[in-house]
């Protein structure tokens, strides 16, 4: 069983005090993760030890930045569940992962009526590119509803015989819902479509296998998975990278130029023109050797824990009104929660000054916040390193602002 209290103590930053002395309670994993030494120190090993560029120099410091970053992409792509490394490509982030898609699938493959299908709880990054996409190649965006408790509507799923594509998110970074992807990718195929899924909120707190769960596109983050920032993936069935164009044009891409015309390189270095983030997609492979040995399991009994009691902290303050499903078994530790009349952003303000790190806005995911009828939540978020009392500092912090406000102490 993880012991958090053993955990937090490979991560330095959550040593520190702030606003005046008090101990940082971080509750905003859903944004960033922080970092655990092992991954610090695998950075700053390769830029003390190894520094070089990968797949280019034939000497020693070339060879072995090239065998860290590929050890890296093996690692990446077990935890995930990819059977073939060569199918993982490195991205800075889930959207570059999902624009990748977007631009080298979506614009070559897309055709005027085409539908692509969408949750109304996707981040911008799955939304947004798809909007541009659809611009461009005359394709309609179809709404997948979201219920009243934060499900998706599935006997409302919108899925035809002109949907090409389902977009899903693995867990909602709003609501916590935990999407049944294996479900949706079944009924897509039936219809002849392709799935992509976001999985930049699942990865770094569910066990993850691409095949299992039937994608035909998966994008993730790994700053989410207590990797650097500038690291990321996109997995893909191998037959649609092939048939994919490359994202981006130049170095390292290429097989063969002439002034006017070039071929292109293998899978996945198709996708990887330029200098790709080295440092940091070592880094990454740090990161999943540190959750490899906390066990994914263990990952997510203890969210499912601490969700658990967050839950039913919070329903008991009066006035918070809590976004997403009741059951902990249901979600991830994501927690999104509107207080009486005081806006999200006054709220984290004020947790703040309590040395409490929460979020406050509409999370890139402004549909949703239509469809939920607020302008924004507040959300905190959980992770490896939090602990019970982490939560009940968030219970006692809100009812202390919830009577703050009331009594006007905040004017």
């Amino acid at each position: 069983m993880l012991d958090p209290k053993i955990v937090r103590k490979d991560f330095p930053i959550l040593d520190r005090h702030v606003r005046g002395g008090k101990p940082l309670v971080y509750l905003d994993s859903a944004a960033t993760s922080q970092k655990p030494s092992r991954v610090i120190e695998a950075v700053a090993d390769f830029y003390e030890r190894h520094n070089a560029n990968v797949h280019r120099g034939v000497y020693l410091l070339a060879e072995e930045a090239t065998v860290l970053y590929e050890e890296a992409r093996a690692k990446v792509a077990g935890f995930v569940g990819a059977p073939d490394p060569r199918a993982l490509v490195f991205t800075k982030s889930c959207t570059e992962a999902i624009n990748m898609v977007a631009g080298g699938w979506g614009r070559k493959v897309l055709r005027p009526g085409d539908e692509i299908v969408i949750t109304e709880m996707e981040h911008h990054s799955n939304l947004i590119p798809w909007q541009m996409v659809a611009r461009d190649t005359g394709a309609v965006l179809v709404r997948f509803p979201v219920t009243d408790d934060g499900f998706l509507d599935i006997p409302r799923a919108p899925i035809t015989e002109r949907t090409r594509l389902v977009c899903v998110a693995q867990m909602s970074n709003v609501l916590g819902t935990i999407n049944p992807v294996r479900e949706l990718s079944e009924a897509a195929h039936a219809a002849g479509a392709l799935l992509l899924c976001d999985g930049a909120q699942g990865v770094p707190h569910l066990e993850t296998d691409v095949a299992a769960l039937g994608c035909d596109f998966f994008a993730f983050s790994g700053h989410k998975m207590l990797g650097p920032t500038g690291s990321g993936g996109l997995w893909a069935r191998p037959e649609l990278l092939e048939e994919m164009d490359p994202f981006l044009g130049g170095g390292e891409m290429i097989r063969e130029v002439w002034f006017e015309r070039a071929t292109w390189n293998e899978i996945p270095y198709k996708f990887e023109g330029g200098t790709p983030a080295i440092a940091s997609s070592i880094g990454l492979g740090a990161a999943v050797d540190y959750l490899r040995d906390l066990g994914m399991g263990s990952v997510r009994a203890h969210e499912v824990g601490l969700t658990r009691r967050a839950l039913e902290a919070l329903s008991a303050i009066e006035g918070l009104t809590i976004h997403g499903p009741a059951d902990p078994e249901r979600r991830g530790g994501v927690i999104s929660f509107w207080l009486d009349d005081v806006h999200p952003h006054d709220l984290a303000t004020i947790l703040d000054a309590d040395g409490l790190a929460i979020r406050a806005g509409h999370h890139c995911a402004q549909p949703l916040m239509r469809r939920l009828g607020v302008p924004a939540t507040a959300r905190a978020s959980f992770y490896v390193y939090n602990t019970l009392e982490d939560v009940e500092a968030l219970a006692v912090a809100l009812q202390s602002a919830r009577e703050r406000f009331s009594s006007g102490a905040w004017l």
